[in-house]
């Protein structure tokens, strides 16, 4: 009888029969049906055992490695046993005072760490397994004062230091289970983990939310956090291990359930590199003593629906010191590996079952006509791939230790510690470096990137999430709330609001004229503009951004990187035709350090001293911050003392991360959006705020966007304006995937431009238009709806044109002053904080009329 909450019924004969009809024909199980087959006992699970066999055999002819069971060669290492979680079931966890009568430090030392890691190595372990609870300085004072006296400002600050000890010490590669994790933490931890993991265990969320349940007050062990953390693993690229405890109260539905949830974070992100199946083995001392262990056959029965569920291609495993003797069992019902095996370390996770010999372990395979291979702690299939899996800082560490043909682990190898180390430049200039020119007279060399079916994660589960979203109704007073919002349109409601975005006709007209005179009477007659240089100094990328059409990988035809010389000159050109601002931004090329912002900031201050460094998205920020290992704060202040002015505020996209996590895998989420740009208002760095619209959101998406924007605004006071991007969809991913429709309607700019001057008052006076985006015309038609400013000449512009724009690179000053014009208003020329521009810069930009001359050379 499993050990559940409520009395086992078995399933009908008609429903095994079935569910095993259709397991035998590969038709898809749904979760009852999977739920059926977990009962599976005696013929039936032999059965269902031999058609979870063929798949996983199957599976591995692909792999090319037939008849192989892999496993890993490790040390354990307990980082720490604190944890502020508080599982009714672990023997792993103990608490301050044991560990001070046992005459133990609350984390182990760098040496203790480093003794484990060399010993491993002398054995021949390639991997080095760190364990730890959760967050343990949240509960735990001693905690907090262990990682205050070294210098740590957390428990992750301390794995990501010793995992790169035991990187350039032993070259042990770690595998790290650091617990639940955010997006930002997953930044920090991937330079020095070949993978990482975390069980997800359950979604059975009563046995967390009950008391008496398990998972009882342990805030890491709900269900919904714990998915989380598998979908931040698989955006930002991490080769992640996960897997089910059975036997803690579960009930078959619910494994069913836990099983088809990590397949679809499998499916989404293809980053789940292997499904563990534990089973519960009750221990002494804790509140689940004498809770029945898990049986071997249900363990089996487990296995082999996991089989099933996640198909061929996946990897699962159960370990070998949980199965007794039942060897045949286990494999013949799908396994094909065995996990982490210590020569050195006991399973301190379970420490009354020791490891089985290698030796034996493999005695035990090939009885069942299986060979054991040794692999690494990151699987065949990401090292074989490469990028964007394993960072290029771990990567030589990997490439040590891997056969080259099957990505296995060699036999031969000893590990030996190899430098770890951020590269101190920008990599070498190269590629396409004049694509600033050469896109608007040659245009992009195809419509798609080269790994196109793979980077941004699987097409097909998109569609079905985006199909998955309701479609709005409407029944709003659209009358009534254009009275409230010529009247006060901080009195706007939600229901108004959106009634108001949904306007048409003679209501849209209505709509933008309260929005052009609540224009007038903030900001006045004049349309504002600066003259100045964009200058993207790389588009190599693996972020996985699937609105974009800009970024490449290092090896594609239109890649291209610029030298730190190369970008100081453009500035100097910049400033040689009057230009006041550089707004520089790049793709999160894997090769560039974290220092290289700060280098790109002040190479451009040294050569211009006088220009503006309008520079660095959130998601660069993130991306210096976690490469360097800085706080954001610090990475932010470092990079003002190089020179940088302001941050643009783009990277925002739609601030709603059900919107995100279709138009990225692997941006930042908007809560961090919203972190970096707080905290650069708090620093004084002032930014712009963004919207990209029209693509898979919806009106809802905007009013809470917008609304999100203007409580930062109350609150720091930093932003300069609201800029309006509509999605250029031509050569966009998530277009071309059939999924976002094909950018917004003219009635949609209109729309959004007019509700960004309501909704945005009076907090961000500055509404700015895109011609690059919009055209002259359209950039006109935004002017007499709202918007008060047409943005930058620009004098290069790849992104928007690499996406399909057709309104070329940059305009004049006398371009942008026809624009104005065509809208019946004056022009007049700003700073990027919109101040007055001196009369130096005014003169030199008029004179050049504020674009490059075709024939000024640039530097190549």
């Amino acid at each position: 009888m499993a050990a559940t909450d409520a009395p086992y019924t078995p399933p009908t004969v008609t429903s095994m029969r079935r569910a095993l009809r259709r397991a035998r024909d590969g038709v898809a199980l749904d979760v009852a049906e999977a739920a059926v087959l977990l009962q599976a006992r005696g013929e039936d699970l032999r059965e269902l055992c031999a058609v979870a066999a063929r798949i996983r055999d199957a599976g591995l002819a692909e792999a090319g490695r037939p008849g192989t069971i892999t496993y890993s060669k490790s040390v354990f290492i307990p980082l720490t046993r604190l944890c502020r979680d508080r599982c009714h079931y672990c023997t792993f966890v103990t608490v301050p005072g044991k560990l001070r009568r046992a005459g133990q430090g609350m984390y182990l030392s760098p040496d203790e760490v480093l003794d484990i890691a060399r010993k491993g190595a002398a054995l021949g372990c390639k991997e080095a397994l760190f364990t730890l609870g959760d967050r343990p300085e949240d509960r735990w004072p001693e905690a907090r004062e262990w990682l205050d006296a070294h210098g740590y400002d957390d428990t992750q600050a301390y794995l990501r230091a010793m995992s790169i000890r035991v990187l350039e010490e032993t070259g042990l590669l770690p595998h790290l289970n650091p617990g639940v994790v955010g997006w930002t933490e997953f930044q920090r931890l991937k330079p020095v983990a070949a993978s990482m993991g975390m069980m997800l265990e359950t979604t059975a969320t009563r046995l967390w939310s009950e008391p008496g349940g398990p998972h009882h007050g342990s805030p890491d062990k709900e269900p919904a956090v714990r998915l989380r953390v598998l979908e931040d693993a698989g955006r930002s690229s991490v080769p992640f291990t996960t897997g089910l405890l059975i036997g803690i109260g579960e009930n078959h539905e619910e494994r069913a359930d836990a099983l088809f949830a990590i397949r679809r974070v499998a499916r989404q992100y293809h980053g789940i590199q292997e499904v563990i199946i534990q089973n519960f083995r009750a221990k002494p001392d804790t509140a689940m003593r004498s809770m029945p262990d898990a049986e071997l056959e249900e363990l089996a029965a487990v296995i082999a629906v996991t089989r099933l569920v996640l198909g061929p291609s996946a990897r699962v495993q159960a370990p070998p010191n949980l199965v007794d003797s039942e060897y045949e069992l286990i494999i013949s019902a799908g396994i094909d590996d065995w996990g982490g095996v210590s020569p050195l370390t006991p399973d301190h996770v379970n420490p009354e079952r020791p490891w089985p010999q290698i030796e034996e372990l493999a005695r035990r395979t090939e009885a069942q006509g299986f060979q054991l291979r040794e692999r690494l702690a990151v699987h065949p299939e990401y090292v074989l791939h490469g990028e964007p899996w394993l960072d290029p800082r771990i990567l030589p560490h990997v490439t040590a230790l891997a056969d080259p043909a099957t990505g296995l682990a060699r036999p031969d190898v000893v590990p030996v510690g190899l430098p770890w180390q951020e590269p101190e430049d920008l990599p070498a200039p190269s590629g396409r470096t004049d694509l600033h020119r050469t896109i608007d007279t040659e245009g992009r060399t195809g419509d798609r990137r080269a790994d196109f079916e793979d980077v941004y994660g699987d097409w097909q589960a998109l569609r079905e999430q985006v199909a998955a979203t309701p479609v709005e109704r409407l029944d709003g007073d659209v009358r009534t709330a254009l009275a409230v919002a010529a009247d006060d349109p901080t009195r706007l409601t939600d229901e108004q609001a959106l009634a108001l975005f949904h306007a048409e006709g003679p209501a849209l007209d209505a709509l933008c004229r309260v929005a052009d005179d609540l224009r007038r009477s903030v900001v006045g007659e004049d349309v504002t503009y600066c003259v100045t240089r964009n200058i993207n100094f790389t588009n190599v990328c693996y972020t996985g951004c699937r609105f974009c059409a800009f970024a490449q990988r290092r090896t594609d035809a239109d890649a291209y990187t610029l030298s730190l010389e190369q970008v100081a000159e453009r500035a100097a050109q910049a400033w040689e035709v009057g230009a006041t601002e550089v707004c520089m931004q790049g793709g999160i090329h894997p090769d560039l350090p974290g220092t290289a912002y700060f280098d790109i900031a002040r190479a451009v201050k040294e050569r211009v001293p006088g220009i503006h460094v309008h520079a660095f998205s959130p998601m660069e920020v993130v991306n210096g911050a976690s490469r360097t290992g800085l706080s954001i704060r610090d990475w932010l202040q470092q990079s003002k003392e190089a020179g940088l002015d302001t941050i643009p505020g783009t990277a925002a996209e739609i601030l709603d991360d059900e919107v995100r996590w279709v138009l990225t895998k692997g941006k930042l989420p908007a809560a961090t959006w919203v972190e970096v740009v707080s905290t650069a208002h708090e620093l004084g760095i002032r930014s712009s705020s963004t919207m990209m619209y029209g693509h898979v959101d919806t009106p809802r998406h905007w009013l809470g966007h917008l609304r999100l924007l203007a409580s930062i605004q109350q609150r720091t006071g930093g932003f300069t304006e609201f800029v309006t991007l509509p999605f250029i969809h031509t050569n966009a991913p998530v277009y071309l995937a059939g999924i976002a429709r094909p950018g917004p309607t003219m009635r949609d700019n209109r729309a959004v431009t007019a509700m960004a001057r309501l909704l945005l008052h009076p907090h961000i006076p500055n509404i700015q238009t895109s011609w690059v985006k919009l055209g002259a015309e359209g950039a006109a038609e935004m002017l007499r709806s709202g918007a008060n400013d047409l943005g930058g000449t620009l004098m290069e512009e790849t992104i928007s044109r690499m996406a399909g724009s057709a309104y070329g690179s940059y305009k004049s000053v006398r371009d942008l002053e026809a624009i104005a014009e065509a809208a019946g208003r004056p022009a007049r020329q700003r700073t990027t904080t919109y101040g007055e521009v001196p009369a130096e810069r005014r003169a030199a930009a008029l004179a050049s009329d504020g674009h490059l001359p075709k024939l000024l050379p640039v530097l190549e």
